[in-house]
């Protein structure tokens, strides 16, 4: 027999090599065990952070959206954005990382599924939003030939506009809106009109009107800063002596028709606070009170934000 006494210690070689790289590879593996079992995992499962709510569950024309906002980055300065078709809707801030958009619909919209385009925190979220269809009372009205209404002035059109367009960041009501005026409501929202047998397709009735008597009072239904202040001679021939409160985030309130004005531009009132009287002035045909809610510069349905809290 003959035997390779070469080959024999080359193996005894290998061998040696092959104990010397395992036992390194067993004392990597246990150094990355121990460097892994003190590393907090962060990345072990994504986290969605816009977590979007929209109230009321089953909205219908008029309703004002309320598309509630929670996200879980507090290092990012900007605010979400709620886009509905053409329009695109700031979020404020209504408690920490909690933000809130408020949509306006009304009687010109049609009703159906409508898409929500939420934005934050670089993501996007699409939410499907169905808006219920709503009869609104329709008046039919006969003008004298040649009768011509009251035009208002570039003037008034400017301020109002100004003031209906506000989106101040502050929120400043709190709890479901006070009824204005203790009269009964003459006029509802909404109402829709023809004249002279042609419908007045861009019309509606943007408001409540209440009945009450001439120098009855009128308070604020929520709280807010005094935003407009406008007058008869001051060229307010439509809106009549009128009030403006400003009560933020994009809502406000309009008070037309006034008697008596208490209130200046730059004041703050409470709710419940006297802000005027009732009258007739401007374009009125006896003493009533006009309110109307804004949101995001159109008019909205009141009559929700009187029994349930938009917070």
């Amino acid at each position: 027999m003959i035997i390779d006494n070469s080959a024999s210690s080359s193996n005894k070689k290998l061998l040696d090599f092959d104990v010397k790289s395992l036992t390194a590879n067993r004392r990597a593996i246990n150094v990355l065990k121990g460097i892994f079992a003190v590393l907090p995992i962060t990345f072990a499962l994504p986290v969605d952070a816009l977590q979007v709510k929209v109230t009321p569950t089953n909205p219908k024309l008029g309703d004002t959206l309320s598309v509630e906002i929670n996200r879980d980055n507090p290092d990012n300065s900007t605010n979400p954005t709620v886009a509905s078709g053409n329009n695109t809707y700031p979020a404020f801030e209504i408690a920490p990382n909690q933000y809130r958009a408020l949509i306006p619909t009304t009687p010109l919209e049609k009703a159906g599924t409508r898409t929500l385009r939420v934005t934050g925190d670089g993501q996007v979220r699409n939410l499907a939003v169905n808006v219920l269809n709503r009869k609104f009372p329709v008046q039919r009205i006969t003008l004298p030939p040649g009768k011509a209404g009251v035009g208002a002035t570039e003037h008034e059109l400017k301020r109002v506009a100004a003031f209906k367009a506000l989106q101040t960041p502050e929120k400043y009501w709190n709890g479901v809106f006070l009824k204005p005026n203790a009269g009964r409501i003459s006029t509802t929202y909404g109402v829709r009109r023809y004249y002279n047998g042609t419908f007045a397709k861009d019309y509606y009735h943007r408001g409540l009107d209440y009945a009450g008597a001439a120098g009855s009072s009128v308070i604020a239904p929520a709280s807010g800063r005094i935003a407009l202040v406008g007058r008869v001679s001051q060229g307010f021939r439509v809106h009549g002596n009128v009030v403006g409160i400003d009560h933020g985030q994009g809502v406000t309130s309009i008070f037309m028709h006034l008697s008596r004005i208490n209130v200046k531009e730059g004041d703050f009132v409470k709710a419940g606070q006297l802000i005027g009287t009732v009258g007739s002035t401007g374009a009125s045909t006896g003493p009533h009170l006009h309110w109307g809610l804004y949101v995001n510069g159109q008019s909205v349905d009141p009559t929700p934000w009187r029994t349930k809290t938009v917070n």
